[in-house]
């Protein structure tokens, strides 16, 4: 037989809560816009970190080339 699934939290019952929906509910959406920012900034600084190192490098002085720049010597 296909057992049933429940949706029943394993914590405290939220019978004597006194947050109301809305309470909840701007809170999960401050959590969801929280977790999607920060899964956003982490591709962002993956992909980023080297690029800006190379422009910060190619503005500073003495003006390298970027192949001095790019050869690790």
């Amino acid at each position: 037989m296909a057992s049933k699934v429940s949706l029943r939290s394993k914590g405290k019952s939220s019978k004597g809560s006194s947050k109301s929906s809305e309470e909840k509910s701007a809170t999960q959406s401050f959590k969801e816009w929280t977790t999607w920012a920060v899964k956003k900034a982490k591709v962002i600084t993956h992909y980023g970190f080297i690029p800006l190192v190379i422009i910060i490098g190619m503005n500073s002085e003495p003006k390298p080339q970027l192949s001095q720049l790019l050869s690790p010597v």
